[in-house]
């Protein structure tokens, strides 16, 4: 009976000493936290493994199954003139849904001085989480959240590469556009 108890006391603390690491904000395999599934009126729908939702269009349609998915806001990065971007439709099925709703248009041809801020402030603000952030195809979504990843969370540029390209509709575009973003950020 002594070895069972010692036994028992082994696996707990060997569990208690993994818990930190599986928490910590990089994991060994990001990418096989990121759970892609259908939604209706969702292209390229997933989440992470720390409950960040990210999609490329978006219907407006969408917008109560995002909220009980258990969204409280929808981050939207497409630009006013994207064709079927629908941004005020959006915002009104969004706050009929009872979710906040961000527009912030990201141009990644030309990204606007201080909008990676903008984004954090966004994504951080822990009275809005948990966040669906979308674009056309997942691809800036992805690109940014790789961003964030290295910048704020500390993850190294292979494990946030890892995550955006399961995000991303566009894989390759997303790690490459967010590694040389990363680069002016850092100056």
């Amino acid at each position: 009976m002594k070895f069972l108890g010692s036994l028992v006391v082994l696996i707990s603390t060997s569990l208690m000493l993994q818990s930190p690491l599986l928490q910590a904000g990089e994991t060994a395999d990001p990418a096989g936290q990121v759970t892609k599934s259908e939604v209706a009126g969702v292209y390229n729908y997933s989440v992470t493994g720390d409950g960040f939702g990210f999609g490329g269009a978006t219907e407006p349609s969408a917008m109560a199954l995002l909220q009980e998915q258990g969204f409280a806001t929808v981050i939207n990065l497409r630009l006013d003139s994207e064709e079927g971007a629908n941004v005020e439709q959006g915002r009104a099925a969004a706050e009929a849904a009872g979710l906040d709703y961000v527009h912030l248009p990201f141009d990644s041809k030309n990204p606007a001085p201080g909008y990676f801020d903008e984004f954090l402030a966004a994504v951080q603000d822990k009275a809005k989480q948990p966040v669906y952030i979308h674009c056309g195809s997942a691809t800036r979504a992805a690109a940014l959240w790789m961003s964030k990843r290295v910048l704020a969370d500390d993850w190294s540029m292979e494990a946030a590469a890892e995550e955006a390209r399961a995000i991303a509709g566009k894989p390759d575009a997303a790690v490459d556009f967010a590694t040389g973003y990363i680069e002016t950020l850092e100056q």
